[in-house]
């Protein structure tokens, strides 16, 4: 959330590396190239002409190059959304690697043909499209791009339960031959955690440095300490995921189940002869000794000797 100021565009570069991003995106407007001039402002953000807005914050191809330069210098990756075709053609400029394609843009398919023609992955936002004009959208990217769809409900801040985290499995159904990630425009860090865990592979959120800056993102943004933490979560998430655990495989508890699981011990000082009854029976710890799921074979049988209390049982001690 820089409003404009490029010294701030720098800072948040900076600030995203520190905070465990591992790319950062902005927005390109060339507000002749988009955008009317009396065009409306959205609901959530209307102290400022539309238009006059995006001349404001927009910044020079010189400015673009040093912002990328100073991604580099961060080891983070450099990703902005093109609003216009003329955006594309300044983005290229900087030998951009990934685009991503804002809500808004999914039904430009002038737009869409001009990304597809440079076979460059492309991350789609589907937050106000319907299924309809997403298929139309996949059929001019996935012919010549790497696509992820990005689920989002393009409402600021979007409530619980518009997240739409559904919609993640029903497009892994509807586009196998797409990735899945999410655009989190939810209050707080749950929504992108759950979208993790539910095999979202890219997740956006936006970040400020402070939720009291002015300007149309800022009070729907993350500050840094949450975004850190946000970060941290998500990517134990992934790490999980990554990691899938073999149930049969115990070799990581084998000490935890001798210490807490219960061996079978005698109940009591028993003679050579008695015949085994469930009463003669205790379970304890350590889990050493023959398991308390075997009880029931032990039943009936004869001691061939005599045996003490908390004595672990042996099936060596059965006639």
């Amino acid at each position: 959330v820089h409003d404009g100021s490029f010294g701030n565009a720098c800072k948040l570069i900076e600030l995203s590396s520190e905070v465990g991003a591992d790319a950062v995106k902005f927005q390109t407007h060339i507000p002749e190239a988009e955008s009317v001039i009396n065009a409306p402002s959205p609901s959530y953000f209307k102290e400022e002409d539309r238009f006059a807005y995006f001349k404001r914050t927009s910044f020079s191809l010189l400015q673009w190059e040093k912002l990328a330069l100073c991604a580099a210098d961060n080891n983070i990756k450099f990703i902005s959304s093109p609003f216009s075709l003329e955006a594309v053609e300044l983005l290229e400029k900087l030998n951009m690697d990934i685009y991503k394609i804002p809500s808004g843009e999914v039904t430009n398919i002038p737009l869409l043909e001009k990304i597809s023609g440079l076979n460059k992955p492309v991350l789609l936002s589907t937050g106000m499209s319907d299924y309809s004009e997403i298929d139309n959208a996949i059929k001019v990217l996935n012919d010549s791009s790497d696509c992820t769809l990005m689920q989002c409900t393009s409402m600021y801040p979007c409530p619980d339960e518009k997240v739409g985290l559904n919609i993640l499995s029903e497009y892994k159904k509807r586009y196998p031959n797409v990735h899945v990630g999410f655009s989190d425009h939810a209050s707080g860090i749950a929504a992108g955690c759950a979208a993790a865990s539910l095999g979202a592979k890219v997740i956006e959120k936006h970040l400020t440095f402070s939720k009291k800056m002015y300007g149309s993102d800022a009070k729907n943004s993350l500050e840094p300490n949450e975004f850190k933490s946000y970060s941290a979560n998500i990517n134990s998430i992934w790490n999980m995921l990554n990691n899938p655990v073999n149930k049969d495989d115990l070799s990581d508890v084998i000490e935890m189940k001798r210490v807490f699981q219960k061996s079978i011990v005698y109940n009591s000082d028993l003679a050579s002869g008695h015949t085994i009854k469930y009463d003669d029976l205790a379970f304890k710890k350590p889990g050493t000794g023959l398991c308390a799921s075997k009880y029931k074979e032990l039943l009936n049988c004869i001691l061939k000797h005599p045996v003490q209390r908390d004595q672990p049982v042996s099936k060596g001690d059965f006639k």
